[in-house]
């Protein structure tokens, strides 16, 4: 084989491993679009979230938009969506904050951080921290970029923004023993936009790996090669 036609196998296979990714992707896009609810939102399911603490809270969310909300509206970025209902029958706090100010809020409070989620199955993994100061007041604190609070389901909804975020859930009072339900959703704006766009543009890579292909596995006519003799009868006398 031709080193001009091993280049083109090596070239349409990666183009055509490229394509299989954007068609994966835009097909991952539209089946999350086909599953949004009535409010737009792409949610999980609900499962529990316990914690004998005063406080559970979320590891570093790194939310890293690099500069797109310079450029867009807020509002196209898209929302985050936590519904939190209390299993103990005390009115629920939940909060979104900086981690830093986080941090600071729950600095010598026991509380507890969530550092791993599996889906299927459910399972959740915890990291207890001591402490022996009673926090203020959920409600009183001014940290949050955005909470809610009260007795029944809560909803809270974000609109996502650059930086270094934990979210917080507590009793509203502060107290330990924190025992809820939570689900969490996304509401991604262009999200079929998105998923036709990476489709209709996987396609089309596809067809130029595929089309590389052939180039490179089909054989090249021999123009140097010496055509047939075919023999003539003689004329009868």
């Amino acid at each position: 084989m031709k080193k001009s036609s091993i280049a083109l196998i090596v070239t349409g296979t990666l183009v055509s491993l490229v394509a299989a990714g954007l068609l994966a992707a835009g097909g991952v896009a539209l089946w999350a679009d086909s599953q949004k609810d009535s409010d737009g939102y792409v949610s999980t399911d609900t499962h529990q979230f316990e914690a004998g603490t005063r406080a559970l809270a979320t590891e570093n969310l790194d939310v890293n938009l690099d500069g797109a909300d310079v450029v867009f509206d807020a509002n196209d970025l898209g929302k985050a969506r936590l519904q939190v209902e209390s299993r103990n029958d005390k009115p629920v706090f939940v909060g979104i904050a900086r981690s830093s100010a986080v941090e600071h809020y729950l600095q010598g409070v026991s509380h507890t951080t969530l550092t791993d989620v599996d889906t299927s199955p459910f399972d959740a993994d915890y990291e207890d921290h001591a402490g022996h100061r009673s926090p203020m007041a959920p409600v009183d604190s001014n940290i949050w970029a955005a909470s809610r609070h009260g007795s029944g389901k809560q909803t809270l909804k974000w609109d996502i923004k650059d930086g270094d975020w934990s979210v917080v859930v507590m009793n509203t009072d502060g107290s330990a023993g924190v025992d809820a339900d939570v689900s969490t959703g996304a509401n991604v704006p262009f999200l079929d936009e998105l998923g036709w766009s990476a489709v209709g543009s996987g396609s089309f890579v596809l067809i130029v790996g595929v089309a590389l292909l052939v180039m490179g596995i089909r054989r090249p006519r021999n123009p140097s090669a010496a055509a047939p003799v075919t023999e003539v009868a003689p004329a009868a006398a």
